[in-house]
């Protein structure tokens, strides 16, 4: 183990590998249904083997990688009908937690609205004209579009439940993307749609508007997957 690595507390440092190892697997750094070998992978992030087994543990309760019994790890496979059941729960808990919020509506959750939009509308127009340079600041802003719609829910189930619907969302979007990057004007249009719908506290129209941009997104990534 790596001199830092044995200076780090447990906890720490458990979960450090954990959130990278959760962004290799969404990334695809680590393949979809390759095997996660404990020794291997022990040297690659200069862990313990029972710490990178404990994280493994864990990612598998997150439903990122798979309990093989007696034969280990492996990461979580792909496949048209998880991404079905996947883009169905992102539907229900996003536009349960869009009515929610909106039903609470603040000037606080307008304004982290507003501002969570102009960022992501600066930078899909930077992404146009660079797509490999501004791609990953697009998806950042992009989730935290996403997060400020719900984030006035007043539930914390259903926020934790969410970001694991769109992380698992992300990794099947992210393999996509290496074979052909997404249109991105229509998804700019949607999410004026959605920012003005919300603003207007109409909960009916925003959540339809949501319902058919995660959909839409899905049927993108599948087609190119």
């Amino acid at each position: 183990m790596a001199d830092d690595a044995r200076a780090i507390p447990s906890t720490t440092l458990t979960e450090t590998l954990r959130e990278r190892l959760r962004q290799d697997i969404i990334l695809g750094a680590l393949a979809p249904a390759s095997k996660l070998k404990l020794e291997a992978l022990s040297r690659s992030y200069s862990v313990s083997v029972n710490t990178m087994r404990e994280t493994l543990s864990r990612l598998s309760a997150d439903g990122l990688v798979v309990a093989e019994g007696q034969k280990g790890f492996a990461v979580l496979p792909v496949s048209v009908e998880d991404l079905r059941e996947i883009t169905e729960m992102r539907q229900l808990l996003e536009c349960h937690g869009l009515r929610l919020s909106i039903a609470n509506a603040d000037l606080d959750w307008e304004a982290r609205v507003i501002a969570a939009y102009h960022k992501l509308s600066k930078a899909e127009i930077l992404v146009d004209e660079d797509p490999e340079r501004y791609g990953g600041e697009w998806e950042r802003f992009n989730q935290q579009f996403h997060e400020a719609l719900i984030s006035n829910c007043r539930s914390r189930w259903l926020l934790l439940y969410r970001r694991a619907m769109y992380d698992h969302s992300l990794r099947y979007r992210m393999l996509s993307l290496e074979k052909k990057p997404f249109p991105r004007s229509q998804s700019a249009d949607e999410h004026r749609q959605i920012l003005e719908a919300a603003l207007r506290h109409d909960a009916d129209a925003a959540a339809k508007l949501l319902t058919q941009h995660i959909t839409k997104g899905a049927e993108m990534t599948r087609a190119e997957a």
